[in-house]
């Protein structure tokens, strides 16, 4: 395996994560400013109110994308087992 190989299979992988990781940070992001705005608006300030419609969303979410990740996953690891396959050793 080259370095050059090694660097574009790490560089997908980060890829990969980034793709992966941000629909979810970004609805858990979007949750908590909507709750923010209702809590100073209220003054009502309990921390429970903050975290259980994130989970509950975020959850939502995982399920609404989550066939679209796993399938991202296995063509990333198809992918990896091809290039085993076929890189020579040595």
């Amino acid at each position: 395996m080259t370095q050059e190989l090694a660097m574009e299979i790490f560089k997908e992988a980060v890829w990969l994560a980034f793709k992966l990781g941000v629909p979810l940070l970004l609805v858990g992001m979007l949750v908590g400013l909507i709750i923010a705005i209702l809590q100073a608006a209220t003054q009502v300030h309990e921390q429970t109110l903050t975290f259980a419609p994130k989970v509950i969303v975020v959850a939502l979410t995982l399920l609404a994308l989550g066939p679209w990740m796993i399938n991202s996953l296995i063509d990333f690891t198809e992918r990896i087992f091809e290039l085993m396959a076929n890189t020579p050793l040595g």
